[in-house]
């Protein structure tokens, strides 16, 4: 059973500055708003294979999730990978040119691997509401990388 959604951000700067901002995992927590610990398990640079653990605070509770990038190819597209409960996640940013300035995608998905009866049912009553959650998190994400992407841009 897996949920899916894609969100856009028009950003005014160029890609190789956003890709500057979603790579810099150890400024994370200053970036954006909802996270509020990072923990860099494999030093070194952003490529696959990076792990962190990184906290967010979501419906007033914190929770901490082990990420690690499977994909990155430089000021493109990368995909980021979690596990917890029983249900992979994976997150893919794409940066393309448009305009004056890069078009931000994302895609978030949810699978739940091996789901018994009872965890396709919570999914379906639940899931719905998790997404709903995520989806405004992951917007506010979208909107945090951007104006540090564009300030990035603007200090030269």
């Amino acid at each position: 059973m897996t949920h899916q959604f894609e969100l856009s951000q028009q950003v005014a700067a160029p890609a190789g500055a956003i890709w500057a901002v979603l790579t810099d995992i150890d400024g994370a927590a200053q970036t954006l708003s909802g996270v509020s610990r990072i923990e860099v398990l494999t030093p070194g640079e952003y490529a696959p294979g990076f792990r962190w653990r990184e906290t967010r605070t979501m419906l007033g509770k914190e929770s901490t999730e082990e990420m690690w990038v499977t994909e990155a190819d430089a000021a493109r597209s990368t995909t980021v990978e979690a596990v917890s409960d029983g249900v992979t996640y994976t997150t893919r940013f794409t940066l393309t040119p448009s305009g004056t300035g890069t078009e931000l995608r994302m895609v978030f998905g949810a699978e739940l691997v091996r789901p018994s009866v009872g965890s396709r049912v919570m999914m379906a009553v639940l899931g719905r509401l998790g997404l709903l959650v995520t989806r405004r998190a992951m917007r506010r994400d979208l909107a945090e990388i951007a104006a540090r992407a564009e300030a990035l841009a603007a200090a030269g």
